[in-house]
């Protein structure tokens, strides 16, 4: 078949157009093959005696198996935890193959989901690379590609690069989805006006500003659902302390980043119905949680010595 690899039958015409003086251009265009195809056949397989179709057949084919790589098992990575090596690679396959089929390309889905499957969560391009049995530079490409949907971060180990995915990354990849849909609003309420909405082409544009405008409204309304375990994480801390704490004393007692106490601390603060009976109190010491003393009238108040 054209472009596959030539068969006896092509090698057999090749050695008869040879011997009626065809040159290697016309029996290219003959077979539908490039001329170089046609050149390297006959320069590899011609000996003292010409070109010999049955022999250039049997000698290509014993090259074609001793270059033919043997398969090599995918490696079995111990976890400790008791699992069974192959569900979890099943898993890791079909974690993959799902992320593909929405959207993520193969490679950048693959490495996504070694990582995800990993306890620890972090991995070197060196151990992807093994893990996956593909090159370091296919692990460059796709890590490169997933830094920039905010899905994984890069850290240093002395010398070595590691690639994380931590608790926050569902975190940095929605703050991501909300910055990228305003981009959206931002550039086609531009087209709308450059090419005017009275026109199709700008009453299209204007339709889809609208649109992504709406459904930013609703990410950032659902947004407080994202953060909303955090917060209660804040106000656990806060109340098992019993007093005032800086967003710098929380963020070192929670290991987390100042920036995400300081959302979890706003969350709280401003959706108070995500704490039920305990508010966040700011003041000049810290952050306090204290308990919601409106909710209880004021003989409950009385009776309770308050």
């Amino acid at each position: 078949m054209p472009g596959g690899r030539l068969t006896l039958e092509d090698r057999r015409l090749i050695s008869a157009w040879l011997g009626d003086g065809l040159g290697y251009a016309e029996i290219a265009r003959r077979l539908g093959r490039p001329t170089s195809t046609i050149s390297r056949e006959v320069a590899r397989n011609s000996g003292h005696s010409g070109y010999r179709p049955e022999e250039a057949n049997r000698v290509t084919g014993e090259r074609a198996r001793r270059r033919r790589p043997q398969p090599r098992a995918t490696p079995t990575v111990a976890n400790g935890y008791g699992r069974d090596p192959e569900a979890v690679r099943a898993f890791e396959t079909d974690f993959a193959e799902m992320m593909v089929a929405t959207g993520l390309p193969r490679m950048m889905s693959r490495v996504l989901s070694c990582l995800s499957v990993s306890d620890d969560g972090v991995l070197t391009a060196a151990e992807l690379a093994r893990r996956l049995q593909v090159s370091p530079a296919s692990i460059s490409i796709a890590v490169a590609y997933l830094e920039t949907q905010a899905l994984l971060r890069r850290d240093r180990d002395g010398r070595r690069e590691q690639y994380v995915i931590d608790e926050e990354m569902p975190q940095r990849v929605w703050a991501e989805s909300v910055r990228a849909n305003q981009e959206w609003v931002k550039i086609s309420r531009q087209g709308a006006e450059v090419l005017g909405t009275a026109t199709p082409a700008g009453a299209r544009m204007d339709d889809l500003s609208r649109f992504h405008a709406r459904i930013n409204e609703v990410m950032l309304d659902d947004r407080v659902e994202v953060y909303a375990a955090d917060a209660l994480t804040a106000l656990a801390a806060l109340l098992h302390a019993g007093r005032a704490l800086s967003v710098t004393a929380l963020a070192s007692a929670l290991e987390w980043p100042s920036e995400r106490v300081a959302r979890a601390l706003r969350v709280a603060e401003e959706s108070p119905h995500i704490a039920g009976p305990v508010r966040v109190v700011s003041g000049g010491s810290g952050y306090r949680a204290v308990p919601l003393v409106e909710r209880l009238t004021a003989a409950q108040l009385a009776a309770l010595g308050s």
